[in-house]
């Protein structure tokens, strides 16, 4: 009889299928099992402490550990543990989380729907809009324009949008009526001597050819986020929204905002449309939202958009889209009271505060000798490394990933990018924690490299 596996360990790599992760990597290497968190920092099951530079996944704004959370699950738990929104159902928390988000929405809102994930509300927000043409007859508008490394999701409409290799291949997507326009990267897009303003202008030229190339009356929508945070922190350079709007404008395409890493203060306002100066026709969020404490996401759509729809669901008799946990009470009144503490602890406010701090020591590691370019805003950011010589794309980032994790500190590499995007409610004295940790690693790099 084969043994069975007892430590945690052993048992994950025997049984569990990681997420963007190389299964044969970690069965040679084994995984990292993260046993607790507090604040701004998580501990492994040896004891080991961490700082989740990360917060997660892009994610966890009030840190973790958070009582008033788990407080808030208990009293919903206990209350109502579970119901649906199918059917002219609804309850309470959802009705209450509802009507925050369209006060909270930085451009008129009409209604939210809500959804498990970013995937999902992404994937429900392309379908809404190819109902919405079919609603107004205009059956050929169903095109959706994304961007060369923008991140939208993991489902096979979501991963389509996404303009990263690794989401398409061996899947057999993008799906057919996607198109991907250049993604806005002033250092490696733009020409020599070319200001910002004249490389956003380059981009949304490139969008207005590709529009009349597809015929504009096949173009239903342009989705991007804010700020891209999977495909290398790609800060938008100045000028861009306002130059891609002027193009959707002109020929009546919706702008899909996806704010799944960017709402909730990340950029140092509430959302990076209001950062950017984006006027959405649909927002899709999650993350923040409940800081992940538990799975939920929205999409907030306005009137253009929600009026031909509820025409059209009447002249069929229903909207035949929905989650069997979509609105989930536990997950609605948890986020209610995650953007409780938001607001009163003022974390939106923190971000602003700390943002000239956290950007000014990411800044200061440009002049490594390993260092590319530093981008950020707010508390989100990346520092892009030089590969080494002969070394495949991505491996120098892997290094120093590994590097860093050994020495206190949880960041994502995103192939030779370490991004950072802490808690909001890190301090300056925790900034430089980090930062320092991070210097303290790349010379250890550079030991190795000069040894």
């Amino acid at each position: 009889m084969t043994a069975q596996p007892n430590s945690t360990e052993a048992r994950d790599m025997a049984y569990h299928l990681h997420s963007y992760t190389n299964p044969r990597k970690l069965e040679r290497e084994g995984p990292l099992i993260i046993d607790r968190g507090e604040g701004i920092h998580v501990f492994d099951n040896s004891g080991k402490r961490y700082i989740e530079g990360m917060a997660g996944l892009w994610s966890v704004a009030v840190g973790f550990g958070e009582k008033r959370l788990v407080e808030a699950a208990r009293r919903q738990m206990d209350k109502l543990p579970y119901y649906h929104t199918f059917s002219q159902k609804a309850h309470g928390p959802v009705v209450d989380l509802a009507e925050k988000l369209i006060g909270m929405a930085p451009v008129p809102m009409s209604k939210v729907y809500f959804a498990n994930s970013g995937s999902e509300a992404n994937d429900s927000a392309i379908k809404l809009v190819w109902y919405r043409s079919n609603a107004l007859g205009r059956p050929e508008k169903k095109k959706i324009i994304s961007r060369i490394k923008g991140y939208h999701g993991v489902t096979a409409l979501s991963a389509s949008l996404t303009g990263l290799p690794n989401n398409h291949r061996s899947f057999d997507l993008p799906l057919a009526n996607i198109l991907h326009t250049t993604c806005p990267h002033y250092r490696t897009g733009a020409e020599p001597g070319q200001d910002e303003l004249a490389f956003s202008r380059c981009c949304a030229e490139e969008l207005e050819a590709l529009i009349l190339e597809e015929g504009p009356e096949t173009i239903a929508a342009f989705i991007g986020e804010p700020v891209m945070g999977a495909g290398g922190v790609i800060v938008p350079p100045e000028g861009y929204w306002a130059a891609i709007q002027d193009v959707l404008r002109k020929y009546d395409i919706l702008l899909i905002a996806d704010e799944v890493i960017c709402g909730f203060g990340r950029t140092g306002n509430m959302f990076g449309s209001e950062t950017f100066g984006m006027r959405p026709d649909i927002m899709t969020l999650s993350k923040q939202l409940s800081s992940s404490y538990q799975p939920i996401a929205a999409l907030m759509i306005n009137d253009s958009v929600y009026e031909p729809i509820a025409n059209e669901a009447d002249r069929i008799g229903a909207l035949g889209h929905g989650f069997t946990a979509s609105g989930h009470p536990v997950a609605a009144a948890v986020s209610l009271e995650n953007l409780a503490i938001i607001e009163e602890k003022d974390l939106v406010g923190n971000v602003r505060r700390l943002a000239p701090h956290f950007l000014g020591r990411l800044n200061a590691l440009e002049r490594h000798p390993l260092a590319v370019e530093a981008r950020g805003i707010g508390l989100i950011g990346a520092l892009e490394l030089e590969a080494a010589d002969g070394a495949a794309a991505g491996a120098t980032g892997a290094r120093v990933g590994a590097i860093l994790q050994r020495n206190g500190l949880i960041c994502r590499n995103i192939g030779d990018s370490i991004a950072f995007c802490p808690p909001m409610i890190i301090t300056a004295a925790e900034i430089d924690e980090m930062f320092d940790i991070v210097e303290a690693s790349l010379g250890e790099l550079g030991q190795q490299a000069a040894a």
